[in-house]
């Protein structure tokens, strides 16, 4: 079996480490890992592989050495410089930013939902945002099968989400609250304590009231099911969980379906879900549950009364893993088969 040599960028980071403890459990066909990070995280000593790893600094010349695919989990400028030199020296991209997902040129691949898009593919490949990976993933046999009119999406999204500093303000918000500390000074990335309280306010504002956040989950969803005309809103919330993110997700139907078992049983059927629903036993989707797995879960299936053929469903994943690094790692695993 061929074996390839790899690269991850931004390997010191929230996602970056999670990767790397992915490709542990993986084991695939790599011959050499390349470890890259900023100039401030360049020396970081990263045990991996039963070996210690010193990350380099990435740079111009950092794709010289005949790599033959890069994850990049670095933000989005250091995608949009880097990204193209890794390419024209032979390298294809995973990109974990948002810096091409709307890019008409570039694919963004969810495995379970549209990987045939890039049989044969070189180039950029764009990783979706955490909150509309675990969301198609369960879209896309419903759409498949019953045409989907219109979803309305809720988001309740832990701070992970936010990188470390959002950890931080949770963690930080935690020792305040114990220590009777009411003061504000601690916070490092949102603009009110995340700890005992909720955020309607995930990335930027835009003009039109939505968030950015909010709109990414719109026109992803749309480019991965192809239905650019898809009715779709959201409201996307920041709560005080540390890891996993949970959705509540509406869905309007073009045609009927015949009762809600089948709809139950097509997502057991569907790959990468992992249905818990049986609330009347306290089984549902939980953050526990999720935490370090790449499958996502599904449950509170039930008829939506308002509407002629329309479902609710509660979702749960981890959105560092399946929202991310898992995901990615998933693209490479069938590119390289």
């Amino acid at each position: 079996m061929k074996k390839y040599k790899l690269a991850i960028v931004g390997a010191t980071g929230v996602v970056g480490r999670t990767a790397l403890k992915v490709l542990e459990e993986k084991m695939l066909p790599i011959s050499e890992y390349y470890l890259f990070a900023s100039k401030r995280s360049a020396g970081t000593k990263l045990k991996f592989m039963d070996k210690e790893y010193t990350v380099a600094e990435l740079n111009e010349n950092s794709f010289d050495t005949g790599i033959d695919f890069a994850i990049f989990s670095a933000g989005g400028e250091t995608s949009k410089i880097y990204s193209p030199i890794a390419c024209n020296k032979g390298c294809t991209v995973i990109d974990n930013s948002s810096a091409f997902r709307m890019d008409t040129n570039i694919p963004l691949i969810v495995p379970e939902v549209n990987f045939n898009e890039i049989l044969n593919y070189k180039g950029i490949i764009a990783n979706p945002n955490c909150s509309t990976i675990q969301a198609v993933v369960c879209l896309k046999p419903l759409d498949d099968k019953y045409k989907i009119k219109r979803i309305i999406y809720s988001t309740y999204q832990a701070v992970s989400g936010a990188g470390i500093k959002g950890i931080h303000d949770l963690e930080n918000g935690i020792k305040n609250y114990i220590n009777g500390d009411n003061s504000e000074d601690y916070l490092e990335k949102f603009p009110y304590p995340i700890f005992n309280n909720c955020l309607p306010h995930i990335d930027i504002f835009l003009p039109n009231g939505y968030t950015k956040e909010e709109e990414k989950m719109i026109n992803e969803t749309r480019k991965i099911l192809g239905k650019p005309d898809l009715k779709i809103t959201a409201t996307t919330v920041r709560v005080p969980v540390f890891n996993c993110h949970s959705e509540s997700i509406n869905i309007e139907f073009e045609s009927e379906f015949g009762d809600i078992e089948e709809v139950k049983e097509l997502l057991k059927k569907s790959p990468g879900i992992t249905v818990v629903d049986d609330p009347l036993d306290n089984l549902y989707p939980v953050t526990f549950n999720a935490n370090g797995n790449d499958n996502v879960f599904v449950g509170r299936i039930r008829k939506d009364a308002s509407v002629k053929s329309g479902i609710n469903l509660w979702v749960v994943a981890d959105n560092i893993r399946k929202g991310a690094a898992s995901n990615a790692i998933q693209i490479l695993e069938k590119l390289i088969k």
